[in-house]
């Protein structure tokens, strides 16, 4: 190992703001709103506030899932916190959501607006709150919260560990990257082992459980999230992949995918959501500029 390596913490860690790759200027060691910005607020029952990263991308699916089965309550408002730029630091956001994190949401259809932060806790909220996309047997509904809770514990090894170190970190390290690509293989082969029998995450029934761990492990799989695929022999894990073009396929997730993405091509990135014919005017876009 190189003396690079070889390093001995100190007795009191100082943090030092130019350290920590792609995103340090954005990480810092304490919580709070940095600057006053008010966030706007449209006229649909619900707001939302996130970017297409897979946290936010879990939500916009639940909501045009929702939307796509007749509840017109989960109408919404979606706009764009460029977190590149720190607005989640923003006073705004940050009474939403302490911790300062996409996405945070508002429901104003109740009598005093209800604040949910936490992907896993926006998913639950709005399943209970509609009554779908959550088994009603008790059984099932157990267990498709535990492979809820499964997602919120594990994709930090998958973003914050593999992800970084493999495609973010300044300097590439193998015991990081072996330690989380280990864990990585190892959770994908436990899904796969899941869906080797079964259509859905828990069975027959489509639920928050595929909709919060497919942005994360389906865009991993099919190569949409660090360009790991070959590298993590993604085509090995069969069932996963499956699973994963078969939620990709899906008429909600093709508009849940795109709501708050500003990255990428254009006709794959609606910034604002307000209404279902911004996605009508979107593709209506993508034509004109064919011609």
């Amino acid at each position: 190992m190189s003396d690079k390596d070889d390093y001995t913490p100190p007795k009191v860690w100082k943090w030092n703001a130019e350290n920590g790759g792609e995103w340090a200027k954005i990480n810092r060691p304490i919580s709070g709103a940095t600057h006053d910005k008010t966030l706007p607020v449209g006229d649909n029952p619900i707001q939302l506030y996130s970017l297409a990263t897979p946290n936010g991308v879990k939500v916009t699916i639940m909501l045009e899932e929702l939307l796509a089965l007749g509840h017109t309550g989960a109408e919404y408002d979606a706009y764009t916190i460029s977190i590149g730029e720190g607005q989640q630091f923003g006073s705004g956001f940050v009474d939403i959501n302490p911790n300062s994190k996409i996405p945070a949401l508002v429901d104003r259809s109740t009598e005093t607006p209800t604040k949910i932060f936490e992907s896993g806790a926006i998913l639950l909220y709005l399943a209970e709150k509609f009554g779908a996309l959550i088994p009603q047997d008790a059984s099932k509904r157990t267990e498709c919260l535990s492979w809820l809770f499964w997602q919120m514990g594990s994709a930090p090894y998958l973003g914050g560990g593999f992800g970084h170190f493999y495609s973010y970190a300044p300097v590439k390290i193998e015991y990081c990257i072996d330690r989380f690509t280990m864990e990585v293989k190892r959770q994908l082969d436990v899904l796969d082992k899941q869906l080797a029998d079964k259509k859905y995450i828990c069975g027959d029934e489509y639920t928050i459980a595929d909709i919060a761990i497919w942005p994360w492990y389906g865009a991993l799989i099919l190569n949409k999230v660090y360009g790991a695929a070959e590298f993590l022999e993604a085509h090995t894990y069969t069932h996963v992949l499956r699973w994963a073009n078969d939620i990709a396929a899906r008429e909600a997730v093709k508009r849940g995918k795109i709501v708050n993405k500003t990255w990428g091509e254009l006709d794959q990135q609606l910034h604002e959501r307000h209404h279902a014919s911004d996605f009508d005017e979107k593709t209506q876009d993508k034509l004109e500029s064919s011609n």
